[in-house]
């Protein structure tokens, strides 16, 4: 029973998430198209009742991740975000009237198996409950760094896929790095109640993850095609918060022989998204 708690937390976050995809592609098609970094864009999509709610559903979505986070490791709960784009396109299909083909189905029950041979896999454990300033200090650079260079290169490029996939894998570290903070809040919550959690400097430093990375998140659909971003977010977000959830809160996953199972879940998982991504329905117009 260890582990159900926040699985469950985390696929209604993961469905959440890809309900708050699909209306904010809608939204953000709806807009002027911005050929740089515009925050004004904001104000503009907040003038689209559907993007008002695709940000409650992200609401949800962000209660669903705190409460996985929470009670479960990083390393775990991120990865099964993997789920958000056949969730998103088997939404989308449901909203625009339009039946998935058999290949799409197959590739969706590639995501779903290889994600569950892997972590069954990897069965990383709890690791440690709190992360030192002296180790997030490199984190948040290396993100940061990171971040702010790929969002660079795609903004330096015209609307495409190289636009789409440089933004895309922007918002995945933003991602990230917002779960790995929002898991050391939840903990300042638990530990020194709410008094701390508003006085924590992990607290700001989510929030501020967070806005970046939906700012991010609209500018990438904004910047091509599906094909190129959703893939660069939804691999890349759970890379990288593997990466954050090893290092930052010394999560352990198997290793040994338990790498050749992990590398076929991978590969089900990475052929599967970009199936789903390239002859995916369009999440705005169904086509």
């Amino acid at each position: 029973m260890g582990f159900v708690l926040p699985v469950l937390f985390a696929l209604l976050a993961a469905f959440s998430n890809a309900l708050a995809t699909v209306l904010q592609r809608r939204a953000a098609l709806s807009v002027p198209q911005s050929q740089g970094f515009r925050p004004g864009l904001l104000v503009d999509l907040l003038r689209r009742p559907v993007w008002i709610g695709g940000m409650l559903a992200v609401v949800v979505a962000g209660l669903g991740q705190a409460a996985a986070l929470a009670t479960g490791p990083l390393s775990l709960v991120q990865p099964l975000f993997v789920l958000e784009l056949p969730l998103a396109l088997l939404l989308a299909s449901l909203m625009t009237g339009r039946h998935l083909p058999e290949v799409m189905w197959l590739a969706v029950a590639g995501v779903v198996v290889g994600l569950g041979i892997t972590l069954a896999a990897a069965a990383p454990d709890h690791g440690r409950t709190d992360v030192s300033l002296a180790r997030w200090v490199p984190a948040l650079c290396a993100c940061a760094g990171a971040t702010v260079l790929l969002a660079a290169a795609g903004l330096r490029r015209p609307v495409g896929k190289a636009r789409a996939g440089c933004l895309g894998a922007a918002t995945a570290v933003s991602y990230a790095l917002t779960a790995g903070l929002m898991k050391d809040s939840m903990r300042v919550l638990d530990a020194d109640g709410l008094a701390g959690f508003l006085t924590a400097w992990q607290t700001y430093a989510f929030a501020l993850a967070g806005v970046c990375a939906v700012l991010l998140l609209e500018h990438a659909m904004q910047g091509g095609p599906l094909v190129a971003s959703q893939p660069a977010l939804t691999l890349g977000d759970a890379t990288v918060s593997l990466v954050l959830g090893v290092v930052l809160y010394r999560e352990d996953v198997r290793t040994d022989w338990w790498l050749v199972p992990q590398a076929l879940g991978v590969a089900l998982v990475v052929v599967g998204v970009l199936t789903l991504a390239r002859r995916g329905v369009d999440l705005s117009t169904g086509r």
